[in-house]
């Protein structure tokens, strides 16, 4: 059992939000927070206009997964953050539980992509400033 916090993004397909949400965690935070992402129903692949939105801001997601949500995920994470998964994510006492409304970037190109990761990106942000204080 590790003394780090640990973060569990939750999306539906986890192949957009909760895949660059995961890349802004891990990368601004290293290896001071444990990350984790899954999806209620996971899709074949990450989004490539999430992969390609992140490496404009040198943040290479491209061998990411998508994930099925387990019970274990969620159990194992301090915080756990939903966007969009609705009531397929379970709930267990102790745990925080953090819902951020962000717009799905399936099917969208670049333009629109990018107003999303960059939302994620300040939203981590400020996750990254409660959860390791000394970071930044």
């Amino acid at each position: 059992m590790s003394d780090k916090p640990s973060v569990l993004f939750v999306c539906v397909h986890n192949a957009g939000r909760s895949q660059m949400a995961a890349g802004w965690l891990t990368h601004l935070a290293g290896d001071a927070v444990e990350v984790r992402s899954a999806g209620s129903i996971p899709a074949e692949q990450v989004n490539p206009s999430a992969v390609e939105a992140m490496a404009e801001v040198g943040i290479d997601i491209s061998d990411h997964q998508p994930k099925v949500l387990t019970t274990d995920a969620v159990e194992a994470s301090d915080v756990v953050i939903t966007m969009g998964c609705g009531d397929a994510c379970p709930i267990f006492p102790g745990k925080r539980y953090l819902d951020w409304a962000l717009e799905d970037p399936a099917g969208k190109g670049m333009e629109a992509v990018r107003p999303i990761r960059d939302e994620i990106e300040a939203r981590v942000r400020g996750l990254v400033a409660e959860l390791v204080p000394t970071a930044g």
